[in-house]
């Protein structure tokens, strides 16, 4: 029996691992330090403690934006960084001045920002929830509209998990600070993909599984001006700010695959954009049954390998196992709501009606996936959602 063919196209959720990561930990395997907590005394702790070292210098040197290799805190993924980043920020805020009691959140970010709502609340903040317009994006005037003398701080995404939407990160924390807020982005899904505008960030997300890196590794950029209340405790790891023994090897493979992404932006942007643009062209033709989620499909405003559809009146979940079932693996929006039946948040945020944003499908992928790859998946797709608007009429 021949083993069936799969096309994953879900690389927003977790990208497959990369050569550069494997290289990176087979390396610290086969070394003296594999092993060795950094924060030892010895010799060899005193080297894996340089090694660390070296991966926040990469990683802070990929990231750009001004931020020093002493900004870079490691933590588990993105997840746990946007987590610290929330708690900890605006409490950082709120210890330097007590009037500061709000936050304020795009109403697109990831479940692990907004799923924390609840514990800011609990701890005494109010939360506001801005919109992007129908576009995606979350404008200035729209920010400044919410913003306050209250606010402790402000958290936008780089760009959204779902959409691929580019946010104006630089304006947003230009606004923020000049209401004397912090500013907090999760970069997690732009890291890699595209230069990252961050130079007016108070605090940046990062995740190495996104990119092809080893599941387990993140980090939270702070730069050394801004407050932070720790969030774990039990020792002085990470300057005091994130309790727990670093995982040096994860560490290094994230830095070894930040430097070959950021490394090869320039041409790698463009060479993936161009296969998303035909991709929509493809799947979105007349006829097809199939409508973009945005107005803006490519270009400088998109991730360059996310592309979003809907098809209007059809259930995505069952497109996902539908595809599933012909090989090709894709997702209904963010993985982390998977088991969620009900609409995206992000598309109803943009004022997509749920009827519509039920039929929504992410597809997403990066330079090693081939165009031959894509017209298949196409193909599959048109086919699917026509025979499934058939069987319903």
């Amino acid at each position: 029996m021949t083993a069936r063919t799969t096309v994953y196209l879900d690389y927003a959720a977790s990208a497959p691992a990369r050569e550069e990561s494997f290289a990176a930990e087979r390396a610290y395997e086969d070394s003296p330090i594999a092993g060795a907590n950094p924060n030892s005394l010895h010799s060899l702790g005193r080297e894996a403690a340089r090694a660390l070292d070296e991966a926040r210098r990469d990683i802070a040197r990929c990231a750009g934006g001004g931020f020093r290799p002493s900004d870079v805190v490691f933590t588990s993924g993105g997840t746990e960084s946007n987590n610290l980043a929330l708690l900890g920020l605006s409490r950082g805020a709120h210890q330097r001045d007590r009037k500061r009691t709000r936050v304020i959140l795009s109403a697109i970010e990831h479940d692990s920002e907004l799923d924390v709502t609840g514990v800011l609340r609990d701890r005494g903040f109010e939360v506001t929830l801005v919109k992007p317009g129908r576009d995606g994006v979350v404008s200035r005037a729209t920010l400044e509209d919410a913003l306050g003398p209250d606010c402790a701080l402000v958290s936008v995404m780089s760009a959204n998990n779902e959409t691929g939407v580019v946010q104006p990160v630089s304006e947003l924390a230009e606004a923020a600070h000049a209401a004397g807020a912090l500013f907090h982005t999760d970069a997690v899904q732009a890291f890699g993909r595209i230069p990252l505008d961050i130079s007016q960030a108070d605090a940046v997300s990062l995740a190495a599984h996104k990119l092809g890196g080893p599941v387990g590794v993140g980090a939270l950029l702070v730069r050394g001006r801004v407050p932070l209340a720790p969030q774990s405790f039990g020792g002085g790891q990470e300057s005091g700010r994130r309790a727990g023994t670093q995982d040096v090897r994860g560490a290094l493979a994230f830095a070894a695959v930040a430097r070959a992404c950021c490394g090869s932006i320039a041409t790698a942007r463009p060479q993936v954009s161009g296969r998303a643009e035909r991709l929509y062209q493809r799947i979105c033709a007349e006829g097809t049954g199939i409508v973009p989620t945005t107005t803006t499909t490519v270009g400088a405003e998109r991730l360059p390998g996310m592309v979003s559809v809907m098809a209007p009146g059809l259930d995505s979940q069952s497109l996902v196992l539908g595809l599933d079932e012909r090989g090709f693996e894709v997702s209904a929006g963010s993985a982390c709501s998977s088991g969620s039946l009900d609409a995206s948040h992000v598309l109803t945020a943009m004022g997509i009606g749920r009827d519509q944003a039920l039929g929504s499908l992410r597809i997403s992928f990066d330079e090693r996936v081939a165009e031959e790859d894509l017209e298949a998946f196409a193909l599959e797709l048109v086919s699917l959602v026509k025979r499934t608007k058939a069987r319903h009429q």
